[in-house]
């Protein structure tokens, strides 16, 4: 299936690190980040995971839950956490997903149906694995993006990313570009200028269709 925004996540049932995971269950009332790798063991991954574990606190601090997904076994998963922990030196406490048989990464898009894990493979035979889903309380997909093998992920800007959506949930707000936490936000179309300056403590209106305000606390 082809995932949009705004589409309910496929929910799994799966082994992982920490045990079998319902997914829909497991994310509860928090929003989720589901992070995809295509083989345990790989150097961009192993930094990408260690990234992950250093913002333990961050994500914590947001009410969102992470998971890790990698195409291999659980034992190869256990074993690749003391690496992780050793050189990020921060404690990998989320689960790892086992997907050697494909099925979530088939179920979420990041494989064709036809696709399979040859003998001797190497992470070249599912480099699509490289993805990251932002899914709301709700179970909604609200972001996605795939990386190519060679481009570790900017974790900091995937934390970025979720600030910018739970700051504008529910909230006839945008954020612009490169918006951080506390800058101006931008004030949607549908909220015409009287009500603007009734809501915002001043607005500043940079062209008609561009309207930018104070970030609602």
């Amino acid at each position: 299936m082809s995932l949009r925004i705004n589409d309910v996540v496929p929910n799994f049932t799966a082994q992982s690190s920490d045990g079998e995971i319902n997914f829909h269950d497991w994310i509860g009332d928090s929003y989720a980040i589901l992070f995809s790798h295509p083989k345990d063991f790989t150097p961009v991954c192993t930094t990408e995971f260690g990234a992950v574990a250093q913002l333990n606190d961050e994500w914590a601090k947001r009410n969102t839950k992470v998971i890790g997904i990698s195409v291999d076994g659980v034992e190869e998963h256990l074993k690749w956490k003391d690496d992780i922990e050793s050189f990020s030196g921060a404690r990998a406490g989320f689960p790892i997903v086992a997907d050697n048989d494909l099925t979530v990464s088939k179920l979420y898009d990041m494989l064709p149906a036809e696709a399979y894990l040859p003998d001797g493979r190497t992470p070249a035979d599912s480099a699509t694995v490289r993805s990251v889903f932002i899914i709301s309380p709700e179970k909604k997909l609200l972001l996605s993006m795939t990386y190519p093998m060679t481009v570790g992920r900017n974790f900091a800007e995937i934390l970025r990313a979720l600030d910018a959506l739970q700051a504008t949930a529910g909230k006839p707000i945008a954020t612009p570009a490169n918006w951080v936490p506390g800058e101006d936000i931008i004030v949607a179309l549908s909220v015409s200028d009287e009500d603007a300056a009734k809501t915002y403590d001043g607005f500043d209106i940079k062209l008609p269709y561009l309207r930018t305000a104070k970030q609602p606390k």
